[in-house]
């Protein structure tokens, strides 16, 4: 049974399954394959929509059901195409006392999405986590990998330039 999806393009082409077919094949007949499978599913496609969950359940003969519940339940897999680059604010106690929550409020205001939300164009995802083990410079916004401390909602904007 496959689970049914609304999606405004569609994802599964021909050039999609032969990829999907190769990263399936490595692991035809071994113990545990659905997460590395899917790891690589979502290291090539940058997301694992529905399309794409069935068609590996279909390839590997488990049910639509497994999957899904093997990408909603791990953090690290997600069904919502990510922007180039991700924003991760820090909400952790430090950066949540000297501004986090205003920055975060601004953040949304400004880029139009929520939390776990991308930019229509695909430029921002916006991320909230709990410590980056930067509290002495909090209030601390990432960016990818780079760390930008001390942050102001006024700061946003220059910040964010860079990352185009």
């Amino acid at each position: 049974m496959e689970i049914a999806a609304k999606t405004e393009e569609n994802i599964l082409t021909k050039e999609s399954m032969e990829i999907l077919d190769k990263i399936i094949s490595r692991y035809k007949g071994k113990r545990g394959a659905l997460m590395p499978v899917l790891q690589e599913a979502q290291e090539e496609f940058g997301y694992l929509p529905i399309e794409i969950q069935n068609y590996i359940a279909t390839q590997m003969g488990i049910p639509a059901s497994e999957v899904y519940g093997v990408v909603t339940f791990y953090h690290f897999f997600t069904m919502v195409p990510k922007g180039r680059h991700t924003i991760k604010v820090c909400l952790g106690t430090a950066c949540y006392v000297r501004g986090g929550k205003k920055i975060i409020e601004k953040l949304k205001n400004d880029l139009g999405i929520d939390i776990g939300g991308t930019t229509p164009d695909r430029r921002f995802s916006l991320d909230v986590v709990r410590c980056l083990g930067a509290c002495g410079l909090a209030p601390v916004v990432m960016v990818d990998n780079d760390i930008h401390q001390g942050m102001k909602p006024s700061k946003l904007d220059k910040t964010l330039e860079p990352y185009k």
